[in-house]
């Protein structure tokens, strides 16, 4: 990959929202996310010259790398926010999962990922990525209740 500043600016504006989108679904914080975001794309653009040619793939792996420490770093959030029917949100379920299914459901269903993808963001193999969504999905059907079979990432997928 060629090392002019034009490439990482263009590469920057197609993904820094989508970036800090997947930060905050790790995170469930809008402020971290953003920072989350910045420092991972600052490693990007430290590494430019040396990337390959999926440099986005590169970048999701780092923000859930930054996530994953961040997480280490702060205490374990609680056990998520319930609505007036007792029904708990999706981003307090999120949390709730172990990180590495958090991330390949995130990566997986939020952000429109194929398998093959999800693997080479996180250095995985796509049958990796499958278990680990299939069961983040089915964890998060356990704690959302009904309510994920026709929103959450399992509903849409069973509608395509």
């Amino acid at each position: 990959m060629a090392d002019d500043g034009s490439g990482f600016l263009a590469f920057f504006d197609r993904h820094h929202v989508e970036l800090s989108r997947l930060a905050y679904l790790l995170t469930g914080d809008a402020a971290g996310a953003d920072d989350l975001a910045a420092d991972a794309l600052g490693r990007v653009r430290r590494a430019w010259p040396r990337l390959g040619d999926d440099p986005a793939a590169h970048a999701r792996g780092l923000v859930a790398t930054l996530a994953r420490g961040r997480e280490r770093r702060l205490l374990r959030p609680g056990p998520g926010r319930r609505d007036a029917a007792g029904a708990m949100d999706l981003p307090g379920a999120l949390r709730r999962l172990p990180h590495r299914r958090r991330v390949c459901v995130v990566l997986r269903y939020a952000s429109g990922l194929t398998d093959d993808e999800v693997a080479r963001a996180l250095g995985i193999s796509p049958a990796t990525v499958r278990s680990r969504a299939v069961k983040g999905v089915r964890q998060l059907a356990e704690l959302l209740g009904d309510s994920l079979a026709s929103t959450g990432p399992g509903g849409r997928e069973a509608a395509r």
